[in-house]
């Protein structure tokens, strides 16, 4: 489905939680009549505390609060979390709850990866960045990087529409009942900017590749330059393509993936991948200065994409994502310049030279973690002819 650019939006950029998780807490502490937030992740740490205080706070002024959590990416919340937040009178529920984490079966693959949050109707958060401290995670000493917009008009509508319909799936599911929510404030569509933004979803009904194609319209569009920067990294074949035929046309095209290991398997698999790419011309930069979290994109200077989104088949064939697409070129150019000080202060470039001289088992170990990826995604059935081949 094409993007359906909405205008008469403000539009504020938010870098990594120092930014993010002061204006959530912010609009959380004024709200009147409701507030609702989605998160894979919501940590019992220092930030998750703050934000169920925050909630618990407005709960207890007569705010209708509504959390969504997911079961795999927050398998403690319900013992650690949940029991004060219900008592303080938030209504929690869990996304898909972890009953039996050692069986493999397909269904529980499907996650709830949204970060997701509308206050009052007036404001929305939409991005990549978890309820979770900024240096959780071992051996972190400097912030995990990440990103998350602040929306404030019309775009709100299909935003709030959006989180409203999984919320009540969720609770018929859990209350093995028909649910449906009393607003206690619709969204205001009423302009409060002059930008243009779409908000897309990836879920297994409709909306199974609208975040995977507005990229690639995006990238067939593209003339001067391409910049992009993603946690877990393993595009399919049409996206490679695309990024490769963009490169061969005199696109400059820059990405931006995680340097760090994480997860040893995703991270090697990833760079089986380089050799193609940077044969292309495609540059490459690996950020080690932290963790990468973000899932950003920058395209021509005037396209622009935020969100929860990687370019993984995790993400682009499985999880529940939301992403802002922004058609503004001075919101472009914003993001566009917070990503190259990024690359310049704690990315290194990987030379092509560099990379031929890998020694043969280094490169056998690449495509060894490639190959196991993609038989995983064949197993789980959803390799398809646009999967990670």
């Amino acid at each position: 489905m094409p993007a359906k650019f909405v205008p008469g939006n403000r539009l504020t950029l938010l870098n990594s939680g120092a930014c993010f998780f002061p204006a959530l807490l912010t609009a959380i502490g004024e709200a009147r009549h409701e507030v609702h937030l989605e998160s894979y992740i919501f940590e019992n740490d220092n930030t998750g505390r703050a934000v169920s205080e925050a909630l618990i706070a407005a709960a207890q002024r007569g705010v209708r609060v509504r959390l969504l959590v997911d079961g795999f990416g927050s398998p403690d919340f319900a013992k650690a979390l949940m029991p004060a937040l219900t008592a303080g009178g938030v209504m929690a529920l869990i996304y898909r709850p972890e009953i039996a984490r050692f069986k493999l079966r397909r269904h529980r693959l499907r996650r709830l990866h949204r970060k997701l949050a509308v206050i009052d109707g007036t404001i929305a958060f939409v991005g990549g960045i978890n309820i979770i401290d900024d240096l959780n995670g071992e051996d972190l000493t400097t912030p995990r990087y990440d990103y998350a917009v602040r929306v404030e008009g019309p775009l709100l509508v299909p935003i709030e529409r959006t989180m409203r319909r999984l919320w009540e799936t969720v609770a018929w599911v859990t209350m093995k009942r028909r649910y449906r929510l009393e607003r206690k404030s619709a969204p205001n569509p009423s302009p409060r900017g002059d930008q243009s933004a779409a908000f897309l979803i990836r879920d297994n009904i409709r909306h199974r590749r609208d975040i995977e194609e507005a990229y690639l319209a995006a990238i067939a569009g593209a003339r001067r330059s391409i910049v992009i920067a993603n946690a877990y990294f393993l595009p399919g074949r049409r996206f490679r393509r695309a990024l490769i035929n963009a490169a061969k046309r005199g696109v400059e095209v820059s990405i931006m993936l995680q340097g760090r290991i994480e997860y040893p398997l995703l991270h090697y698999a990833t760079q089986a991948l380089y050799g193609r790419l940077l044969k292309a011309g495609i540059r490459i930069f690996e950020y080690h200065y932290s963790f990468l979290h973000a899932k950003v994109a920058v395209i021509d200077a005037q396209w622009a994409t935020v969100g929860s989104s990687n370019i993984d088949p995790f993400s682009l064939l499985l999880a529940k994502e939301a992403n802002l697409v922004v058609a503004d070129s001075r919101f472009a150019d914003e993001l566009r310049g917070s990503l190259a000080t990024a690359m310049q202060q704690g990315a290194q470039e990987l030379l092509t030279l560099r990379w031929q001289q890998l020694p043969w088992h280094s490169r056998l170990l690449r495509w060894a973690s490639y190959n196991l990826v993609r038989a995983a995604i064949g197993i789980s059935g959803y390799g398809g002819k646009h999967g990670a081949g």
